[in-house]
């Protein structure tokens, strides 16, 4: 078994400790004496090489699906100023396509007049705001919003 062993770690380039055979088959593996009858137990997949151990990815695939669920976003985890992460310019957009959408919402809904549509508009534009939620309290505070009650 040990020259079939040493034969097969030559024909497959590598050690004989990498060398694995079936053990159902080891009558026939005892038989072969030839590199050419090594051969063709390697072509049948009676004698093969034992594959390389990799690094383990399953730490990673773990962590992978917590990040998905947005968890790991301590601060910690971050590496860079709030302003490289996302920039002044990007979150202004964020806020002020929602404080626009909003107003054409309630613009839609009559739920606002054109002009204090108008009013707020500019003051969003403006920075007044710092979200949605600030406008419903402005609108609420001025009783500038229609058909709800108090």
């Amino acid at each position: 078994m040990r020259v079939q062993k040493r034969l097969a770690a030559q024909i497959l380039k590598c050690s004989e400790k990498k060398i694995r055979v079936e053990p159902s088959r080891e009558e026939d593996i005892k038989e072969a004496i030839t590199k050419k009858d090594i051969r063709g137990l390697i072509k049948e997949g009676v004698i093969f090489k034992k594959k390389r151990q990799g690094s383990s990815r399953g730490r990673a695939r773990a962590i992978q699906e917590q990040k998905r669920k947005g968890k790991r976003k301590g601060p910690g985890s971050r590496k860079g100023s709030l302003n490289s992460r996302i920039t002044k310019k990007d979150r202004w957009m964020a806020r002020i396509r929602a404080q626009r959408k909003l107003l054409k919402e309630l613009k839609a809904n009559k739920k606002i007049e054109n002009k204090t549509y108008y009013e707020i508009y500019n003051k969003s534009k403006g920075g007044f705001f710092r979200s949605r939620r600030h406008i419903h309290i402005y609108l609420q505070e001025h009783n500038l919003i229609k058909n709800e009650k108090p």
